[in-house]
């Protein structure tokens, strides 16, 4: 079973509130009722991870917004794998989830995430870490620029 954590429901779920807050405070826009019925059914169940086959697809599309704005690949563009490494030195990824990564669903790439990150011993994460972080403000898309405050009036 590919896997969508919790935590991915809490960062979708946030991401959500900041893009389309309520209205009223008490009334949910669709995205964030949709994420908001799987997460209470998680904490409900005690379950820490929803299927992402399984995930009603509204919540399963407002999920994947949110899923949209991360990085895609852990790559650094340093990869050991291709002299023979059985793990990248680079990003931490198996030389099988290397070659398979476009394949792989955005919940699968999520668990190698998971994984990568919990073991910390990658390049990236230490080594070239600055390396990651240019490399994820590069794959990000354009932040909107706040619009500026009226001129106070007299």
């Amino acid at each position: 079973m590919a896997g969508i954590l919790i935590t991915d429901i809490e960062a979708a779920i946030n991401y959500w509130r900041a893009r389309q807050p309520s209205p009223d405070g008490v009334t949910l826009p669709a995205p964030l009722r949709a994420l908001a019925e799987v997460y209470a059914l998680m904490i409900h169940y005690g379950e820490d991870e929803a299927d992402e086959h399984t995930m009603p697809r509204p919540a399963y599309e407002a999920w994947r917004a949110w899923y949209d704005t991360t990085p895609d690949t852990p790559c650094i563009a340093i990869c050991s794998t291709n002299q023979g490494d059985a793990v990248c030195k680079g990003c931490g990824r198996t030389h099988d989830e290397v070659t398979r990564w476009p394949a792989l669903t955005p919940g699968e790439k999520r668990a190698v995430w998971r994984r990568i990150t919990r073991e910390g011993s990658a390049w990236r994460f230490n080594v070239y870490a600055e390396r990651a972080l240019e490399q994820r403000s590069t794959d990000a898309p354009p932040a909107a620029t706040p619009a500026a405050p009226p001129a106070p009036t007299r």
